[in-house]
């Protein structure tokens, strides 16, 4: 039919468009027409680009899947890309690929199927001396697959054409033949070690999967090794974790080795309890090898992964102990990263000024060591402290940490100096700045496999999210912390909590009730002063006396610890809630809204919360006048932004000053508006209708170009929405694009 109608195309008044799959092999009956078609002098062909890394980020911007490892899958090849999108896992095979994989494989002959099978267990791009090795006839043996479009074959490599092919392949084979392919192509790596520099890494995993464990000590500290010195954190943990597998097999002095890299590496990805038991097996080996620096750096590594992992006693007893050995030793350069561990436990613990006091001392022997990293990390400390007691040179302290760490290729000293100027400049509700200063971070944390201070970082953007009123993104930056450690989980607790409490939904209870349970537990203040307060606001808002009498017994005993150890914010915050409640808590005397409206100057503090864009915190303030107007001005903000709770107190508090016509509250239509969009995908949503691009839209609003492409690609999949012009149309229809 369809020759019939290319022949006759050219005469009719008409158009034919042809789709088909481009994996079509070269014996497909297609190709006839397409060569026919070819001759016809009227014809386009329309080659169709695979899916950008960007347009894979935006389409997995409405999920939680990583938008890399979706694209590392699928090539952005669209309808795989879709496939994984449903399965909602890029991990595994979508059961539609793999039937369809395993039927193009029906069609091979028994020997190209074995060739394909036996490529499959290699999972990168197979050279061409490697093929000529495990394949039985070399190249000529994938004819056939290159035909049927399983493979791409060039002269000197071979591939899948898509890499959940690959695996898809993989899951088909019995536990027998994947064992047998995997041991062929650990012989034929292993035979050209030498002659081709084989990367030592392919040889564990070869041997893994083969079951060979003669291979696996051999190897498998090296590969280790080298992929901590490549950075490569994750591969790093997965080798540690196979070669402790044979702990037997080593020696003490090598198995020491094995198990510090493997700590610091779990650390670094954020496998807290893996991190700590590592690194306490190996300070017990090093406590048996008498060598008094390793064992000084040793436990100096077991103090900061044990306040990771929340175990702040055991990270007080090393931290002590490994000043101790290290001076002892004489180590210059231990001892100053020892001091400057010990000024960072007490900075974390809020006792700034002999935080200071250590903590200088290790900057001084830092800049005389010369050592970059044990400067930024002394730095950071002394300003982390510094800030918290309002001293003018905190900032520039932690900025200098900064910028020697980026300047030395220091990541994890990077990261924290990212945190820590990031939270206080949210304390001080510099919230604009915090936000592009995150959104660095972020970058710098991904693209450097620091997976826990990843996970730490988005959820305080999570925090800055959730002060701008977007319940739903702050939530979504706050999940990040979830399955993370104790001092990142605390505050994704209150994060996810808080948001639908602001809502008036009380389904985030139980999550503020461990926020505050699992920060009295850390014993610090900065963890327990923002998640008392949390569970204060919250019973508040529920408008219940008893519900918020009992929190605050709850909350009142710990209030001095945060007015002694806290940052002043914080302290001003939970004071506010506390003096709420009924307890006669001091004021807090810093220049902080809360501290004004504790005092009573609730003007003061609604145009801090103005200039900051806190909506939600503006209408607390406003909600203190005596004027119905304010309180008016009140009830719409928390309109605007879906806090639901607070406006219905605002409307009782109408009542209680007399006004007569108090306004109705949002109904669902409008507080839920049809589409489901958030109040800042709205705001995104008018400017994409003015014809602003997403640069534009993020100069306007002051937020990332990384931020407006997510928030877009949202606006289009909750409207349906294939292109912008098409969202604009269907958000006319839903009455979207008229300010009210």
């Amino acid at each position: 039919m369809l020759r019939y109608l290319v022949r006759r195309m050219e005469s009719l008044p008409a158009v034919l468009v042809l789709t088909y799959r481009d994996e079509i092999g070269a014996d497909h009956p297609l190709r006839g027409l397409l060569g026919l078609v070819s001759r016809t002098p009227r014809v386009r062909r329309l080659r169709l680009a695979r899916l950008s890394r960007d347009a894979v980020r935006r389409l997995c911007a409405s999920s939680s899947m990583d938008p890399e490892a979706v694209y590392a899958v699928t090539a952005g090849n669209p309808f795989l890309v879709a496939e994984v999108l449903a399965s909602g896992d890029p991990s595994r095979v979508p059961p539609s690929i793999a039937a369809a994989v395993v039927a193009r494989l029906s069609t091979l002959d028994g020997t190209s199927r074995a060739a394909v099978e036996v490529l499959s267990v290699v999972p990168s791009a197979v050279e061409r001396w490697l093929v000529e090795a495990v394949v039985p006839g070399g190249l000529t043996g994938l004819d056939a697959a290159e035909r049927r479009g399983v493979l791409n074959v060039s002269p000197s490599r071979v591939s899948f054409r898509h890499e959940l092919t690959r695996r898809a392949v993989v899951d088909s084979l019995s536990a027998v033949r994947r064992v047998a392919a995997n041991q062929a192509v650990l012989s034929a790596l292993l035979a050209q070690r030498e002659a081709r520099g084989v990367d030592v890494s392919r040889i564990v995993h070869h041997a893994a999967e083969g079951g060979d464990e003669a291979v696996i000590v051999q190897y498998g500290p090296l590969a280790q090794r080298e992929a901590v010195a490549a950075g490569s954190h994750r591969e790093a943990v997965a080798h540690g974790r196979l070669v402790l597998a044979h702990r037997s097999a080593f020696t003490p002095s090598e198995l020491v080795e094995i198990l510090e890299r493997h700590a610091v590496e779990c650390y670094t990805v954020g496998l807290g309890a893996a991190a700590m038991a590592a690194q306490h097996d190996a300070v017990a080996l090093r406590r048996t090898l008498g060598d008094p620096v390793a064992l000084g750096v040793a436990l100096r590594w077991l103090s900061r992964i044990s306040w990771w992992a929340g175990d702040r006693d055991v990270a007080e007893e090393s931290g002590a102990e490994a000043v101790e050995v290290l001076a002892a030793a004489g180590h210059d350069a231990g001892l100053a990263l020892a001091l400057s561990n010990r000024s960072q436990l007490l900075a974390l613990a809020g006792r700034s000024a002999e935080a200071i006091e250590v903590g200088e001392r290790a900057v001084a022997m830092a800049r005389t060591l010369d050592d970059a990293g044990l400067l930024s990390h002394a730095l950071n400390n002394v300003g982390l402290a510094a800030w918290d007691l309002g001293r003018a040179d905190g900032r520039a302290r932690l900025d200098e940490s900064l910028r020697v760490a980026l300047d030395a290729g220091e990541t994890e000293h990077a990261c924290r100096a990212y945190t820590n100027i990031a939270w206080h400049l949210i304390d001080d509700l510099q919230l604009d700045e915090a936000t592009r200063l995150l959104a660095d971070a972020i970058e710098l944390a991904d693209d450097a496999e620091f997976v826990g201070f990843l996970r730490y970082l988005h959820v305080t953007a999570g925090i800055v999210r959730l002060s701008r009123g977007e319940w739903d993104e702050a939530e979504r930056e706050a999940t990040w912390g979830l399955d993370a450690s104790p001092h990142t989980r605390t505050p994704a607790l209150y994060v996810i909590g808080r948001a639908p409490a602001r809502r008036g939904d009380w389904s985030g209870d139980e999550l503020t009730e461990e926020a505050f349970a699992t920060a009295v537990g850390l014993r610090e203040a900065q963890r327990v002063g923002p998640a008392g307060a949390v569970l204060l606001e919250t019973a508040w808002l529920r408008g219940s006396g008893p519900a918020l009498s009992a929190a605050a017994e709850q909350v009142r005993p710990w209030y001095e610890e945060v007015f002694r150890y806290g940052s002043r914010s914080v302290a001003a915050e939970l004071g506010y809630w506390l003096r709420l409640a009924g307890h006669d808590v001091p004021i807090v005397a810093v220049d902080h809204p809360y501290a004004h409206l504790a005092a009573g100057r609730w003007r003061e503090a609604a145009a801090a919360w103005e200039r900051a864009r806190c909506p939600f915190e503006q209408a607390l303030a406003l909600a203190a006048s005596e004027s119905p107007d304010d309180v008016m001005a009140a009830v719409s903000l928390a309109d605007a932004i879906g806090a639901g709770a607070l406006g219905r107190l605002l409307r009782e508090r109408l009542r209680s000053l007399g006004v007569a016509r108090v306004p109705r509250g949002p109904v669902p239509s409008t507080r839920e508006n049809p589409a489901g969009l958030t109040n800042r995908q709205i705001e995104v949503l008018r400017l994409l209708a003015a014809g602003l691009t997403n640069a534009e839209i993020a100069a306007r609003l002051v937020l990332s170009v990384r931020t407006v492409d997510t928030h877009v690609a949202a606006i289009l999949d909750k409207l349906g929405a294939p292109t912008r012009r098409d969202a604009t149309r269907r958000a006319a229809e839903l009455g979207l694009l008229t300010s009210t």
